[in-house]
């Protein structure tokens, strides 16, 4: 179903317990085929998740994870309705993503010059908040050496790294909390931390904290416009202190960009129409006073300060004359698989130095000559044979 989904163009694929599977492909939702029987989506619910942490669904009856299937990697949310299970599936790209391969404004690559502060991206569900995200680290990745953390919920983009040095984090897997993968990644020396989502006040406290600190975060937040995301963080914090949350959100803020997805018949795909806002003095200052209603006002007589409002931001995907087509433009996907990290055995039953077979490494005084120089090839799975070897 999957790979029906990914031929089709589908963005979506979502299943349901005795429901026919639907699609949503360039954002018009498609129901067709036969239901599906609710033994069945038990078993591909149950085969995705592991007998481990089983239970951990029943309890909370939802579970989130991301597989790389038939080539296409996908997040996964798995829910329980009035009907049993169901599932909602996100076909991500098979690209890595960068600016010009989202067809987004160039201006964006102003965002990851700055050292330190905060960078939101906001919008609604499913506009592409996290390709943005993921293209935005891209671009780091190949301009800049600097160390990067990831923390997310699940990792839907895997990167490779090329000059910087990324760590990515999936909760719930790597790390029970975003509260603790923060608290964790001031002790690990980053230079850029992004945040998959920010939801919980305490997740919010120390992202800022974070950016104030000497450290470039990059967030998405779930809104509408740039006014609302600042205003939805502001308000997410007792009335006593939201004096004080501006303010630290004016100091740290570098900009917010707020995007939705537009189809272009033209060209048969969707691209996003962004609001674009940089924190301007005045800007800060509208934070501080927790006046967001003016920054409408400020966007629109932005443009000097390159701001974009939606209806400018459509004006020039109007006169854009050169598009990245994804089907028209092939690639080998330029990423790492992220599946889920094997068992390791507490450190007392672990093989000590001292167990180690002299001959673990068969054969390498065959592979080349006293002083000559070795070239080893990383191969998928090679760890586990070690592994295998020294047991």
């Amino acid at each position: 179903m999957i790979g029906a989904a990914a031929a089709a163009g589908a963005s979506d694929l979502h299943l349901e317990s005795r429901l026919a599977p639907a699609t949503r492909v360039r954002g018009a939702l498609r129901v067709g085929g036969e239901s599906l029987p609710p033994q069945l989506l038990t078993e591909m619910a149950r085969g995705l998740i592991g007998e481990e942490q089983w239970p951990f669904f029943l309890e909370r009856r939802s579970f989130d994870l991301s597989r790389t299937i038939c080539g296409v990697r996908c997040r996964i949310n798995i829910l329980h309705s009035s009907r049993g299970i169901g599932m909602a599936i996100r076909l991500l790209s098979t690209f890595q993503a960068t600016v010009e391969k989202l067809n987004l404004h160039p201006d964006l690559k102003k965002f990851i010059k700055p050292t330190n502060g905060l960078v939101l991206v906001c919008g609604p569900t499913g506009c592409g908040k996290s390709s943005t995200l993921a293209a935005l680290i891209q671009e780091i990745n190949l301009a800049e050496a600097r160390h990067i953390i990831t923390v997310e919920s699940p990792i839907e983009y895997s990167f490779r790294g090329r000059r910087s040095y990324i760590r990515q984090r999936e909760v719930g897997r790597d790390t029970p909390s975003f509260e603790q993968a923060l608290l964790d990644a001031l002790r690990e020396d980053p230079d850029v931390l992004m945040v998959g989502e920010m939801r919980e006040p305490e997740t919010m406290r120390l992202t800022l904290g974070a950016a104030e600190t000497g450290h470039l975060v990059l967030a998405t937040v779930h809104s509408a416009t740039c006014a609302e995301a600042l205003q939805r963080i502001v308000a997410s914090f007792p009335s006593e202190i939201q004096g004080a949350i501006s303010s630290q959100v004016a100091d740290c803020l570098v900009g917010v960009i707020s995007q939705r997805l537009r189809y272009r018949p033209e060209l048969n795909i969707r691209v996003p129409e962004c609001e674009i806002l940089l924190a301007t003095h005045a800007v800060k200052n509208y934070i501080r006073t927790r006046e967001f209603f003016k920054i409408a006002s400020a966007l629109e007589t932005g443009a000097e300060h390159d701001m974009w409002t939606f209806q400018r931001y459509t004006k020039w995907l109007d006169s854009r004359t050169q598009w990245f087509i994804p089907d028209q433009n092939p690639e080998p996907p330029d990423s790492e698989t992220a599946e889920p990290a094997p068992y390791l055995p507490p450190a007392s039953v672990r093989p000590g130095p001292s167990a180690r077979p002299a001959a673990a490494m068969p054969n390498a005084a065959a592979t080349g000559t006293p002083g000559e120089r070795l070239e080893i090839e990383a191969v998928e799975g090679g760890l586990e044979k070690i592994l295998k070897n020294l047991k």
